[in-house]
């Protein structure tokens, strides 16, 4: 029995966008828990009912690019190669697709051109 592949349109970029979310929400968490500079922990209050209601701040599309991107760059020198990538899927199936001038890498336009495709 072979294993067919089903392609879902957009699910690449609904990976992409929701591993970005959680990064983000991630490094915001880590961020929020880590000592001030006076090396204390500060107090965390007591969300009031006018502070639950006030929506949090989003990223924009670009910086949800930008995340990934340099997530995804281990060795950060600007462009991402396939073993660089191995690690996310949605990125990996479409490589040689992403890399439009086929050198092997895929650059930071080339990245978000294919997102924005």
């Amino acid at each position: 029995m072979t294993s067919k592949s089903h392609f879902i349109p957009n699910f690449e970029l609904r990976s992409i966008t929701l591993m970005a979310a959680l990064t983000v929400g991630s490094a915001l968490a880590a961020h929020a828990q880590s000592p001030d500079a006076t090396g204390t922990k500060p107090a965390t209050p007591m969300a009031t009912p006018s502070t639950q209601s006030t929506p949090a701040a989003k990223a924009t599309p670009a910086q949800t690019t930008e995340t990934i991107f340099v997530r995804a760059d281990a060795n950060k020198d600007g462009k991402l190669s396939k073993q660089e990538v191995a690690r996310f899927p949605a990125i990996e199936q479409r490589f040689e697709e992403i890399d439009a001038n086929k050198d092997q890498f895929v650059s930071r336009e080339e990245f978000e051109a294919a997102l924005k495709s």
